[in-house]
């Protein structure tokens, strides 16, 4: 059994949902138990990743999922650019298996693009990416 962990910011609720429903359903498949967490936004997204692992909850791997819309300060920067180094550095110092579903974008419009099953399922692809990741680490490691 391969125990997954996601982690949900919950800043835009309805671009959230679609993000969350595509990574769910990437993830049903046999062997896969899936725990989920909702956090207010993208930099709390590393925190939760963190706390697992100081607490050895024992996930196999880590579904990062939210939404950055650039806005008029340079505060989408900052987000933008700390949660993905913070979870590229829980990966590399850590060997962890984590699928970065955050989404920067410039507008709503694209947002929706890549968070909806139907058009980039970027939820599904941060699902699908962990589960690869997960293989690649467990054939590597013997």
């Amino acid at each position: 059994m391969t125990k997954i962990l996601v982690i949900e910011a919950r800043f835009y609720d309805g671009i959230s949902d679609a993000l969350l429903e595509g990574a769910l359903s990437a993830l049903q498949q046999p062997g896969v138990e899936i725990t989920k967490v909702t956090v207010p936004g993208a930099l709390e997204v590393p925190h939760v990743i963190s706390y697992a692992e100081d607490g050895k909850a024992g996930f196999g791997g880590y579904v990062a999922l939210g939404c950055v819309i650039r806005g008029e300060t340079t505060h989408y920067d900052y987000v933008c650019q700390e949660s993905a180094r913070a979870l590229m550095d829980l990966a590399v110092n850590h060997q962890l298996a984590i699928g970065n579903g955050i989404i920067t974008v410039e507008n709503e419009d694209q947002a929706w693009a890549r968070a909806k099953q139907d058009k980039k399922d970027k939820g599904g692809f941060a699902a699908n990416a962990v589960l690869k990741m997960i293989k690649i680490r467990d054939e590597l490691k013997g």
